[in-house]
């Protein structure tokens, strides 16, 4: 089952509130997204880190109903 792009959205936004987020569905088919995260919680940390952070927002939904994100993260 697909997952919405406003779920991922919202679910990024509970984790990181002053986020900037944009979410691009790359395919047309709900599984494969592109995510621009933008937000001040991701100053001083590495790029791995940054990734890290946003899989844990989305509370275990990678690899199962969101099959495959591609991340781009910054601080503002």
């Amino acid at each position: 089952m697909p997952m919405p792009a406003a779920d991922i959205e919202a679910m990024i936004k509970d984790s990181f509130p002053d986020a900037k987020i944009e979410i691009r569905d790359l395919a047309g088919d709900g599984d494969h997204y592109s995510a621009t995260v933008i937000s001040e919680a991701f100053r001083g940390k590495s790029r791995v880190q940054q990734h890290q952070m946003v899989y844990a927002a989305l509370k275990g939904k990678m690899g199962g109903m969101l099959h495959a994100l591609a991340l781009s993260t910054s601080a503002p």
